[in-house]
């Protein structure tokens, strides 16, 4: 079964949905390994210290930042832990934005959100949201070592998380020598631009995934098999086996969340503080303190819980 890379909380104002972020792709690469080519006989890679040769074990060896040529500021692990945000397994949407806002080159990976036992409704609530509003929401999320920007926005039945890439990580295409001005700075025809539209309706199509596949790949394993079978042997090119899916449990009162939210008009997320922060932490005991039993109850079901993936 598929494994989850890690189960927390999908959080948006002060409503916490149980879900399990699940790999939203699979790898069908085909493993290579490097030969001496005289020999026939594997490569091993080794870490080995530049100065005496000597093999190094993996217990040995630290992080460091090189900030002049030869001299290392070294990196603990505490130093990382230090800088990592509190919510390790959590999905904090930010801010919400127009669905066709984003620059489609901010987008890089896809993750698949899968609801806990009993988060099916927080779950379909904002899924049905998005989804009528044409929005998508903007969140931090920390995966392993590292904290990603990423987009929440519904797809079918699904919740998918988008790992997106930082501005800075981005080239500005002004940077490269491009073609600038209109069809005509190029002496391109009217005749040669009416032959070349009608080239691409000619060729238009419905968008159909299926329709594609890796033929590259195809061959290249069947070039193997081939050589597999001349050897007499048989084997097969396996697909990367699938992450394991979890599961957690929450109940919600909806409404007095949403209201709860709604006061406390959180709109400018993008800049953090720790008062914010502090404010975000206090939120479920302030629920608490709430007349109505139900709103205590749904306050206590709204506060975050975090569960080893």
């Amino acid at each position: 079964m598929a494994r989850p890379i890690w189960t927390g909380n999908l959080s948006f104002g002060l409503l916490n949905v149980p879900v399990s972020l699940m790999s939203g792709t699979r790898s069908n690469d085909l493993s290579f390994r490097m030969l001496d080519s005289r020999d026939r006989n594997p490569i091993r890679f080794e870490r080995v210290n530049a100065e005496t040769g000597e093999e190094v074990p993996w217990k040995e060896i630290v992080k460091a930042f090189e900030y002049d040529k030869g001299n290392y500021v070294v990196i603990e692990k505490s130093d990382i832990a230090s800088a990592a945000p509190e919510s390790h397994e959590s999905v904090e949407i930010e801010a919400f934005v127009d669905a066709d806002s984003i620059d489609v080159r901010f987008y890089e990976k896809p993750y698949v959100l899968v609801p806990g036992k009993k988060a099916e409704k927080g779950y379909v609530l904002l899924r049905e949201t998005l989804r009528k509003a044409n929005k998508i929401g903007v969140a931090r999320v920390v995966i392993r070592t590292r904290e990603y920007l990423s987009a929440v926005m519904p797809l079918g039945d699904a919740l998918v998380l988008m790992l997106m890439r930082y501005p800075q990580e981005l080239v500005d295409p002004s940077e490269y020598k491009l073609p600038e001005g209109k069809a005509g700075d190029y002496r391109i025809s009217a005749k040669e631009l009416e032959m070349a539209t009608q080239l691409v309706d000619s060729m238009a199509a419905k968008w159909n995934p299926g329709d594609y596949h890796d033929e590259f790949r195809e061959r290249l394993a069947e070039i193997i098999r081939k050589r597999i079978k001349d050897k007499g042997a048989t084997t097969q090119v396996l697909e990367e086996p699938e992450p394991e899916e979890g599961a957690a449990t929450n109940v919600v009162d909806f409404v007095s969340l949403l209201q709860k939210s709604l006061k406390d008009n959180r709109r400018t997320p993008a800049k953090k503080t720790a008062t914010k922060k502090a404010a975000r932490k206090a939120a479920p005991r302030k629920a608490a303190k709430a007349k109505k039993a139900p709103a205590k109850k749904a306050a206590k079901s709204g506060t975050r819980t975090r569960k080893a993936g």
